[in-house]
């Protein structure tokens, strides 16, 4: 770990479950439970309420955040995919809002995200929104609000909830389902400090996108700017209660389960190992990958998700946790009992492993070609915000405000557009496309073909090339996901009809 990366973990030390894990039948009816409760011309499916309430993370250790329908996470919604839903969205706080229906291919005045239009949830207000969810797989919602300077505002706050779309055909290699999601909370700013980029393979750093950030970095700092701000958090969760202090997740020898995991943190990158086990990852972002592949550890950029099958063969009381010492410690873990056993839960560090997407592609093809690429260039003007980086896409930050801006990329419906992405800071940035997926084809000067994703963690001094179908007609909002580089510029939108 490089000296930076270690005197922020030592930061994420020192600035310093309400729900346990979710374990669902495979074969559990749609609507969570079976219970439909639409009645003709009326009701919803479901209702989502926004509301501040306090939730414990630990004994006597109570967050006040914005959650939904007073619990952390939000509840698990289950659709069937192709099938229409109604859900009603009611707003209990002082504050617009807006909920994001991530990864689905939805239109723009659903979608949530008021770059794109998308109308506020009114301060004690309500919307009702139909769609039909698609595609099939792990999704999520989450507020689309901008936080700035305020760290109880946007995903800071506890608006995380997970979605599964059940697909037309399941086959299902699994015996049942649990899921998970990590959040941090107790946000606080400190100046310095980035997190390692040695998980990330392959490795290799572009020469002028290096020398180009450094040198910037350089005249920023010899002017007497300090180093713009970051976030670090004092309590870390999976399913909103910290490690130790949630019911475990109680397994049987021999099962096979399949772990369904959400990165909801506001900003940090996070991983997870199970001493003695491995995961097959079977999708990314809730798309299957053409090539399962057994690892043993997990990364996640902010809003990444992962699938993976897990055979439970190692009996013990073992802890399922961040790799991070320090975070782990925190609490960013969850306890995996088997059947029988019982004792002090363990942990022990994985071996040393590279998170490399190209190995889950499909061996030995080619991505097409695109009809058109774009060129954007990533870059950081440090700390010129008032204190916060500042972020550029082509040497444009996005605006402040809330209102909707013109599209900087125009596209023709039905074309195949590639994005050739080149980033001149030293930061890891989590890159999201708004309504719909993409197909990696190049990282890091390698190329891949067949992973389909909505989240791509683009490394510092790296390229990465990414290709998406214009298939959804309107505005559609890229942007990295870290809500700090969202909130100061990293954002643009693509537009068509």
């Amino acid at each position: 770990m490089t000296k930076r990366a270690t005197s922020r973990r030592k930061f994420l030390q020192t600035s310093g479950l309400a729900t346990g894990a979710m374990i669902v039948s495979r074969r559990l009816p749609l609507l969570g439970g079976g219970l439909d409760l639409r009645e003709p011309e009326s009701a919803a499916d479901y209702t989502l309420h926004i509301k501040a309430a306090p939730i414990e993370i630990a004994p006597k250790r109570f967050v006040s955040t914005v959650i939904y329908n007073g619990q952390f996470p939000g509840p698990l919604l289950r659709f069937r995919e192709g099938q229409p839903v109604i859900v009603d969205l009611s707003n209990d706080t002082d504050t617009p809002e807006q909920l994001h229906w991530h990864g689905q291919f939805v239109s723009t005045d659903v979608d949530g995200a008021a770059e794109e239009g998308t109308p506020f949830i009114p301060a004690h207000g309500m919307r009702r929104l139909t769609f039909t969810p698609k595609p099939a797989g792990l999704r999520f919602y989450h507020t689309h609000n901008r936080a700035g300077a305020d760290l109880a505002a946007g995903q800071y706050s506890g608006q995380v909830g997970p979605v599964y779309i059940e697909p037309k055909e399941n086959p299902g290699r699994y015996d049942r389902e649990v899921f998970l999601t990590m959040k941090e909370f107790e946000p606080s700013f400190s100046q310095g400090g980035d997190m390692a980029q040695d998980f990330l393979s392959p490795r290799g750093v572009v020469k002028e996108l290096h020398d180009s950030g450094e040198a910037a970095m350089k005249a920023s700092l010899a002017k007497g700017m300090p180093h713009g701000f970051e976030v670090g958090y004092a309590a870390f969760t999976i399913n909103g209660r910290m490690l130790g202090h949630g019911a475990p997740i109680r397994v049987k020898a021999g099962e096979r389960v399949l772990f369904h995991i959400l990165n909801g943190s506001a900003t940090e990158i996070r991983s997870l190992a199970l001493p003695g086990h491995v995961f097959e990852v079977v999708a990314l972002d809730g798309n299957p990958v053409p090539n399962p592949v057994k690892v043993p550890v997990l990364w996640f950029g902010t809003a990444e998700r992962i699938s993976a099958i897990v055979e439970m063969k190692h009996p013990g009381v073992w802890v399922l946790g961040d790799t991070a010492g320090d975070d782990r410690r925190h609490g960013m873990g969850i306890v995996v009992e088997y059947a029988g056993q019982a004792g002090k839960p363990v942990w022990m560090a994985p071996p040393a492993f590279r998170w490399d997407y190209t190995r889950f592609a499909k061996p030995g093809a080619a991505a097409a070609a695109p009809d058109e690429t774009f060129e954007m260039l990533i870059a950081k003007d440090n700390a010129a915000e008032e204190g916060f980086n500042r972020w550029t896409i082509n040497g444009t930050a996005f605006p402040m405000s809330s209102g909707v801006q013109p599209a900087a990329f125009p596209l023709r419906h039905g074309k195949r557009y590639r994005i050739h992405l080149r980033n001149a800071s030293d930061d890891i940035h989590p890159i999201h496309l708004h309504r719909h997926s993409f197909e990696l084809t190049k990282l890091a000067g390698k190329s891949t073909a067949g992973i389909s994703k909505d989240v791509v963690m683009l490394g510092g001094y790296q390229e990465a090339e990414i290709d998406f179908i214009a298939d959804n007609p309107g505005l559609t909002l890229f942007h990295c996901h870290q809500q700090l580089h969202m909130d100061f510029g990293f954002m643009t939108l693509f537009d068509y009809v």
